[in-house]
């Protein structure tokens, strides 16, 4: 884990657009490094039975955690400098190993010398690796206040949150998971993710919150690579042809999409590799090749071809059928995801006559769903491949009071204003890199009644209302809900009433 030796700049107002196909999507840095600081000192003990030279830039102390940062990570003092400790608690004593590398120090947890109450011990899995669970090591109590914390404290300035909607059974829940593939020392194959800000793969065959069915499928695969002669791709020779293996299951329906994202769109032996995959595990629907040849963090390329089934999975929330394509954005924990979106349509206050723009609306899941209760909703998204699962999902339900369009949801309230129409509710769900002054100045001159803004990342989302509240709302209920257990990401959803119409 690397500490920056600089403040990074806070971040400006960034253009919106499409949604990431990351739901996980990471906090900023500038996030990440405000603590959540608990009373009491932390002393880092440099005696020498404590400190040993492990190498010339290595060594290993013995100190004490004083709090948690909002990326979960323990914050310990060290020769007057604050440093942070994945996988350790308040309270916690530890001996850890410290090295510097050029403006960064290196921590890495050696072992636990007193451990918390609230300390869970799970598989050690790839969690010290920097990757994967970044909370696991805290009991459901402590998540539950450790998540609320953030939210309180982003929040401040708006009112006071609910407390947080926490999940029953919070393992087990992704519908994606996402394995990359690639050579280690010994030039076996291995499958895993990246560690934390590089692309070094960290070997994982199995995580406490991935669907275990798609883990099984996935080690499968690595399984036989060797006797159909495929050979992971290496990032730093452009060699090799299978790059990740991402698979989605439909939790209600149990179908399952397997895609090999590859280097090139020579497969050879692509039938009979289908075929033994498919008798290996006949639960798979549909399987797809995914060609990406780009050099950059995207999973997904441009070119697709469906090796078999349809190309596409079902799946069933809050009710209604869509249809999900190897691109599409999909909330990964549809458990909480129906409470996340009950909560944002109750919000709405809709009656059965609200006209509701879904700025944002993918691939329509929340605007359908509101259209049970609404007049008229009009779905707005910048991605045309999203548009046009939108537009076939509301068809395959029945919807008739929706409708959805291509193009920036900014400009085109801008357009409605100009045109005298009028919007009762806006229902806004952008990345997580948060809104922009663009979009939310139109928004202001749409000006609905209510705005209902649904979020994945609570610092991006705080900075927005600020701007909403400066031009006339009121924020008059903040939810914050779990979508995503043993990890520090948290989502809410807030209801905004305007106070100063012209």
């Amino acid at each position: 884990m690397k500490v920056p030796m600089t403040k990074r700049k806070k971040s400006e107002y960034r253009k919106s657009g499409k949604k990431s196909h990351h739901p996980e999507k990471k906090y900023s840095r500038q996030h990440q490094g405000r603590a959540n600081r608990t009373d009491g000192k932390s002393k880092g003990k440099l005696k020498a039975n404590d400190v040993r030279q492990r190498s010339q830039k290595t060594v290993t102390a013995e100190v004490t955690c004083s709090g948690l940062t909002d990326g979960g990570k323990g914050i310990v003092q060290w020769e007057g400098k604050q440093l942070e400790v994945a996988n350790l608690l308040p309270g916690e004593t530890a001996e850890v190993n410290i090295s510097k590398k050029g403006r960064f120090f290196d921590i890495e947890l050696e072992r636990v010398i007193k451990s918390s109450e609230v300390r869970v011990n799970l598989p050690r899995s790839s969690y010290y690796k920097g990757v994967g669970c970044h909370i696991q090591h805290m009991n459901e109590h402590a998540q539950k206040r450790f998540k609320q914390k953030i939210i309180d404290e982003l929040m401040k300035p708006f009112g006071k949150p609910e407390p947080i909607i926490t999940m029953e059974f919070p393992f087990y829940y992704r519908n994606k998971n996402v394995m990359t593939f690639g050579l280690n020392k010994k030039r076996q194959i291995i499958s895993g993710l990246y560690a934390e800000n590089t692309h070094k793969i960290i070997p994982m065959e199995r995580s406490i919150i991935h669907d275990q069915k798609a883990d099984e499928i996935i080690q499968t695969i690595k399984g036989m690579m060797k006797s159909f002669k495929m050979q992971p791709y290496r990032e730093d020779t452009g060699q090799g042809f299978l790059r990740h293996v991402l698979v989605r299951v439909g939790k209600v329906s149990g179908e399952i999409m397997v895609v090999l994202v590859v280097a090139s769109p020579m497969f050879k032996g692509k039938n009979n590799f289908v075929k033994a995959l498919r008798k290996a595990h006949p639960e798979i629907t549909t399987l797809l090749m995914n060609v990406n040849k780009r050099n950059d963090s995207m999973i997904l390329g441009n070119q697709e071809k469906v090796l078999f089934g349809k190309g596409t999975i079902t799946d069933t929330l809050c009710g209604l059928k869509f249809d999900i394509s190897a691109k599409s954005f999909y909330q990964i924990n549809p458990v909480q995801t129906e409470k996340l979106y009950a909560k944002a349509i109750e919000m709405a206050e809709l009656t059965g006559k609200e006209t509701v723009v879904d700025a944002y609306c993918g691939i329509g899941t929340i605007g359908l769903i509101a259209s049970q209760e609404a007049g008229k909703v009009i779905g707005v998204e910048l991605n045309k491949d999203a548009v046009r699962d939108a537009i076939h999902n509301s068809k395959r339900n029945g919807v008739k009071n929706a409708r959805f369009y291509q193009g920036d949801a900014g400009e085109f309230m801008v357009k409605m204003a100009a045109r005298g129409e009028k919007a009762d509710v806006v229902i806004m769900d952008p990345p997580r890199s948060g809104s922009d002054e663009a979009f939310l100045s139109s928004v202001v001159k749409l000006q609905p009644k209510r705005v209902v803004y649904v979020s994945c990342n609570p610092v991006t989302q705080a900075r927005d209302l600020k701007y909403l509240v400066k031009n006339g709302y009121a924020v008059e209920g903040i939810q914050p809900v779990d979508m995503f257990p043993q990890t520090v990401h948290v989502e809410a959803v807030t209801k905004l009433v305007l106070k100063m119409p012209n």
